[in-house]
């Protein structure tokens, strides 16, 4: 277990770490189980469980981790508290899926030992026994960060499709080297150099390490330490190949980076860069100074994406922790504390401010949507329809600006004191999310805010997809071109929604709803 001198030390720099009526009519969705819930109480709160993101049955979670595809089987593994809300006492909770929407939870995978608690970290499918850990056969090689006195790095290894694991003897694999903050191993293939390449989160930089075998590990390069976003530490790196709109000719490399604090919605978020990975060091092809955003929301963070998806099915899948250490050990949510938001596809496009990442949700998700409702029509100044209702909703539109410079979207989660408004505004072109009356609940100060990222638009039009619940919700734009992601906590009954237009027309090309339900 670690000390507790190691404990504040990651607390200080990781706690860092429905449907329609055009005339106004209103028809009802089915509603999730609710009840009243005083802020900061221990109340069981099964209005803000999400219908189809992952939480863990009870206690805390945060970063996912150990993301892997094997026989058939998406794995997720999670930082997770097995005994408390708070985060303590850190292991690798475990789910198991086949369609990334319906969860198996299994029992927890990796528990603290001598060498302390188990933070975050990856897993590979190591096909042809390159680790000697399989007899000649197959089998998960997880490599995680032992926090303990030092942080260092650590290989547990499994021949059962991830149900049960062995830690290796030799651990730890890779010694501290005097880093306070050394952690989240990534492990990636890369066939070319034919090695297995590790990435780890280092202070203010990502180092690199190279092996054939997943026990030995040299240190083969660095980067970042001039480079994107320093307004706190770096954690949870990830690396992968993507083609540029779909060309596999014009493949980048993405270096992805979790910083906390120094988000662009305040506390936590993530980075990511786009340039060339050789197997040994990652050249940035974007000035030094630029810093990306994976999310300009306030509540996406450690995403991570799976190893072994398919080369058939050609996607690059990830998920993300939905909170922020700015007050993630508040979220008044119980039994359980922590959620991750809905697995996305991510890829890249080439744009007018170069090569950027894309994101979606992952179109298994549509298994879950129940029939749609559909609306189009001119939507005035000050309009107050279409309307409809809905506790777990997935709602797509397309939007064209006919006059003026409006502010449009809509009013979701809405009761007679609270709403969350998400829109565009045409006169600064920015995507946003206002919180600022979402719910009653007491999280921080910090809480109630709009955020907001800047969005281009092709021509006059504006594309939504918004997926939501009482939890919160995720708002792509154009394609995933933009996206913001945000806690909400709405309150129980909260479940009335309509579309708003002030400062000019707008034209609803199309709009169609439907309830979530796994």
């Amino acid at each position: 277990m670690a000390d507790e001198n190691v404990e504040q030390q990651r607390r200080s720099t990781c706690s860092r770490r429905g449907f329609f009526a055009g005339s106004g009519a209103l028809l009802g969705l089915g509603l999730l189980p609710r009840q009243s819930f005083a802020a900061q109480s221990s109340a069981n709160t099964p209005h803000w469980r999400p219908e189809v993101r992952f939480t863990p049955r009870r206690n805390w979670m945060n970063d996912p981790n150990g993301l892997v595809r094997h026989r058939g089987e998406y794995h997720l593994f999670f930082q997770h508290n097995p005994s408390g809300i708070e985060h303590a006492n850190m292991s690798w909770g475990h789910a198991v899926s086949t369609d990334l929407v319906n969860w198996q939870h299994l029992p927890v995978a990796l528990e603290p030992d001598e060498l302390g608690e188990i933070f975050s970290g990856s897993a590979v499918v190591d096909e042809h026994d390159s680790s000697g850990l399989f007899g000649g056969g197959s089998g998960i090689v997880a490599c995680y960060t032992s926090a303990g006195r030092t942080q260092t790095q650590s290989i547990a290894h499994s021949s059962d499709g991830g149900r049960t694991w062995t830690k290796y003897p030799g651990n730890p694999v890779i010694d501290n080297p005097g880093i306070a903050d050394f952690r989240d191993p990534k492990v990636i293939r890369h066939e070319p150099a034919g090695k297995w390449v590790l990435l780890l989160a280092a202070g203010d930089r990502v180092l690199f390490y190279e092996s054939t075998d997943l026990l030995n590990w040299t240190k083969a390069s660095e980067f970042g330490a001039e480079h994107g976003a320093h307004g706190g530490v770096w954690e949870c790196p990830d690396l992968f190949e993507l083609p540029v709109d779909g060309d596999e000719s014009r493949s980048r490399w993405v270096l992805v980076v979790s910083i906390n604090p120094g988000g662009p919605a305040g506390g936590s978020a993530t980075q990511y860069f786009v340039g060339d990975f050789d197997g040994t060091e990652f050249v940035n092809e974007n000035d030094p100074d630029e810093v990306r955003w994976v999310d300009r929301g306030a509540d996406f963070y450690a995403c991570q994406s799976w190893f072994g998806v398919p080369p058939e099915d050609g996607r690059r899948l990830w998920v993300g922790w939905m909170s922020n250490w700015a007050y993630a050990q508040h979220v008044p949510t119980s039994p359980w504390r922590g959620a991750m938001t809905a697995p996305r596809e991510v890829g890249l496009t080439e744009s007018s401010s170069g090569t950027r990442l894309v994101q979606r949700p992952v179109r298994e998700l549509e298994s879950a949507r129940g029939p749609a409702r559909h609306w189009r029509g001119m939507v005035p100044e000050h309009a107050t329809a279409p309307r409809f209702r809905g506790t777990a909703l997935d709602i797509v539109a397309e939007f064209e600006i006919v006059d003026g410079r409006p502010e449009f979207g809509f009013e979701v989660l809405a009761g007679d004191e609270h709403r969350t408004l998400i829109g565009y505004d045409a006169e600064s072109r920015r995507l946003f999310v206002d919180r600022t009356r979402s719910g009653s609940a007491e999280v921080a100060p910090e809480f109630p805010a709009r955020h907001e990222t800047p969005l281009s638009v092709d021509g006059s039009r504006v594309r939504l997809r918004i997926l939501l619940d009482h939890c919160g919700v995720e708002v792509f734009a154009e394609d995933g071109a933009a996206v913001l992601t945000e806690l909400v906590l709405a309150d129980e009954g909260d479940d009335r929604g309509r579309v708003f237009c002030s400062g000019g027309r707008v034209f609803l090309e199309s709009l169609r709803v439907h309830e979530l339900r796994p």
